[in-house]
């Protein structure tokens, strides 16, 4: 068992990491770092028997964990990271992985020097809708990608990290991005708008639309907002046979936050129901396509092979990079008011 402290428990330490880990195969959660009182006592009632400590410092010498996630707001993250690494744990940073592509490759160099396997949490690649998507694109279902359009939309005025360290474009435009990279390849060229909002905290960008032109010759649009009072996971997709198009509903975050666990039930969880099920359209017709699975523990899954048999991580520091390589690129584009190459 690869055993994985966390480090924080606000929203992502509690809903989107601990759950999972305790519903991977070959993972084990063994310490939980959180400062608050309420919120160490959340962290006991939803994981009794779980040490939970004051710092990452304070778990390091315990000796408890191979490995932690570092899920802490991310102007701390950096700074954590390397205490991790130089403690010699294997490190999975949550997004935004650092503040720039420079520095993402940074916190890379440090953990190969270091002999340690650094990992980026990219959970959505394993979104319900994303796999099937990309079940569709393996199997030529569509034939070649002309264009996939993505839209992320939260009414959720709440998270949005305020200031200039936070904002959208590091927040769900990193889930966004990513997943266009994964499916579609390496991103020559950016062009981007953004919507700012002057908050207490500083001018923070809460909304965008990007342009991404892939190597393949693919381009994909991806945009998102937290601030317009509307909630919509919509992608389309355009090939040479047909196009495909879903309306989901992020049922792994709703069933997390309606307080279920996908160790409770692993071979139902994660589904989106029939209704939501997306259509398929070419020559022969139009074709409902049932959901693939959910499964944000594979992520977990996969890192632990990582580290026992020294197969790739899931998402590699240099996969980070160039997801922020490309978030660097749309703030110059949208900054300049042009195409900016990556």
């Amino acid at each position: 068992m690869l055993k994985f402290g966390v480090v924080g428990y606000g929203t992502g330490g509690r809903h989107f990491h601990t759950p999972f880990i305790a519903a991977a195969k070959g993972c084990a959660l063994t310490g939980i770092v959180a400062r608050a009182p309420a919120t160490v006592a959340a962290a006991q009632e939803d994981w009794p028997g779980v040490p939970v400590f004051a710092s990452l410092g304070d778990m390091i010498r315990a000796g408890v964990c191979d490995a932690v996630t570092i899920t802490t707001p991310p102007h701390t993250r950096r700074e954590l990271v390397l205490e991790a690494i130089a403690a010699g744990l294997h490190v999975i940073a949550d997004k935004p992985f650092a503040p720039d592509a420079a520095s993402a490759r940074d916190l890379g160099r440090a953990a190969e020097a270091k002999g340690i396997i650094l990992g980026v949490y990219q959970n959505r690649r394993h979104d319900s809708d994303m796999q099937t998507l990309a079940r569709l694109v393996r199997d030529g279902r569509l034939g070649r990608i002309w264009r996939v359009h993505s839209r992320m939309d939260q009414d959720g005025a709440h998270t949005l990290e305020a200031g200039p360290t936070g904002g959208l474009l590091r927040d769900l435009g990193s889930h966004v991005v990513d997943q266009m990279i994964w499916l579609l390849g390496p991103v020559v060229s950016v062009d981007a708008q953004m919507d700012f909002v002057d908050l207490p905290q500083g001018r923070t960008d809460a909304g965008f639309t990007i342009t991404l032109r892939h190597a393949s010759g693919a381009h994909s649009h991806v945009e998102a907002s937290k601030l317009n009072h509307v909630d919509a996971r919509e992608f389309r997709a355009y090939g040479e046979l047909g196009s495909y198009a879903s309306m989901t509903t992020d049922v792994q975050a709703q069933c997390i936050f309606a307080g279920k666990r996908p160790a409770d039930d692993l071979a139902a969880w994660g589904y989106e129901p029939e209704a939501n099920w997306g259509t398929l359209r070419t020559a022969a017709g139009a074709e409902r396509i049932p959901a693939e699975q959910g499964r944000y523990h594979d992520y977990y899954e996969a890192f632990a092979r990582a580290v026992r048999e020294g197969t790739p991580p899931p998402v590699s520091a240099e996969e980070g990079a160039r997801t922020l390589a490309v978030l660097d690129a749309a703030r110059k584009s949208a900054a300049e008011g042009r195409s900016i190459t990556v």
